[in-house]
């Protein structure tokens, strides 16, 4: 029995990266609140006290850009002017109307942009997600909700983790390694940093999973972290395509979602190539499954759809593919009113991953 090794990371909300895609979402569900047919490609960048947005909106809506991006980075717990980044920081504003060139092709119901796009489930977990990112990502959130909450007072917003599962013929049999990183007060040791993250997030969340804890637990490996956030790692939408899909677990597609509105399919494509895989596997049809859709700028419907179970389906190919196409149609106009995805609904995609919340229209079960 030959023994593997996986390994997923996740970021917090206060993570830079993460308040660039969070500022970009609350731009995209600002425009649509107001005008459903709006078109957004809006990109932030948020470095000390400085806060810079940029890209393409075309709307009726009347928007205070400024005020929205302020209101994400005073939600996310940055009213430290000290940590050199705060609700406060200086906004730079380079949004203007999107192409008449691009706009052409969106005006007829075709694709806001070329692009592949990759969805993919397994039947590991509850949430047809690799065990290893939904680890990740419930770390994160447990930091954040501890921060929040007061549980752990002393923590600062921003941090990572990082999970290592060890597998042994294609099943998850433990827990190898995990790697925290969090900022928090100076007058806090890493010691009690430690035994808290440990008791109180690590321990529960393993033994909810029957798996017990890893020997390698790993806070803060530098062995210092106190000032949080952009004042000392710049952030930018779009960096965490992985944190943001499948952990490394499945291949990505080319683009990142947050700051787009559906008509562009590197969003709405890869929601709808998720829905496809996870109906595939929660079928029982397959184990594992990988779907990859491919469209050009402009087109109504895809050019490509391939479907990969990694030799575990049950079915044929065939019935694979006509199962496929029962399920949903992949034209652009076909996905955004399936799902309702031109609603104000993207803010929260924009942490701890676009996929296995039962919450978002293209993580159902088709019954």
């Amino acid at each position: 029995m030959s023994k593997k090794y996986r390994v997923s990371e996740s970021v917090c909300a206060g993570h830079p990266d993460k308040l660039a895609d969070q500022i970009s979402d609350a731009i995209v569900d600002a425009v649509l609140e107001q005008d459903p047919k709006g078109r957004v490609a809006a990109e932030a960048l948020v470095a000390k006290d400085t806060i810079v947005l940029a890209g393409e909106i075309t709307t009726t809506a009347k928007i205070d850009y400024e005020a929205v991006a302020k209101g994400v980075i005073k939600k996310n717990g940055y009213v430290v002017p000290e940590w050199g980044f705060s609700n406060n920081a200086k906004v730079i504003n380079r949004l203007h109307e999107q192409s008449a060139e691009i706009a052409v092709g969106v005006d007829k119901e075709g694709a806001g942009d070329q692009g592949l796009m990759y969805g993919y489930a397994t039947n590991e977990t509850e949430q047809y997600m690799p065990l290893q990112v939904v680890l990740a990502h419930k770390i994160v959130q447990a930091i954040d909700e501890a921060r929040q909450s007061g549980s752990i007072p002393y923590l600062r917003p921003d941090g990572k983790s990082q999970v290592v599962v060890e597998e042994a013929d294609e099943k998850v049999v433990g827990i190898r390694h995990i790697t925290v990183a969090v900022p928090h007060d100076e007058s806090v040791t890493l010691e009690t940093v430690t035994k808290d993250i440990t008791s109180k997030i690590l321990k529960p969340l393993v033994e909810s999973y029957n798996l017990t804890l890893p020997k390698e637990i790993i806070v803060n490996g530098t062995g210092v972290w106190h000032q949080p956030g952009p004042a000392s790692d710049v952030g930018l939408t779009g960096r965490k395509i992985v944190v943001d899909t499948y952990g490394g677990a499945a291949k990505v597609g080319g683009g990142a979602f947050s700051g787009k509105d559906p008509s562009k399919v590197d969003r709405s494509g890869a929601y709808a190539a998720r829905y496809l895989a996870k109906n595939i596997v929660a079928s029982g049809k397959a184990d594992r499954a990988e779907v990859c859709l491919a469209y050009y700028i402009g087109a109504q419907k895809p050019i490509m759809r391939s479907i990969d179970t990694f030799g575990t389906a049950k079915v044929s190919d065939q019935e694979l593919e006509d199962y496929a196409s029962s399920l949903l149609d992949l034209s652009v106009h076909g996905i955004l009113e399936h799902f309702k995805l031109r609603n104000p609904i993207y803010a929260k995609t924009a942490t701890y991953g676009h996929f296995g919340n039962s919450d978002y229209p293209w993580e159902q079960v088709v019954s």
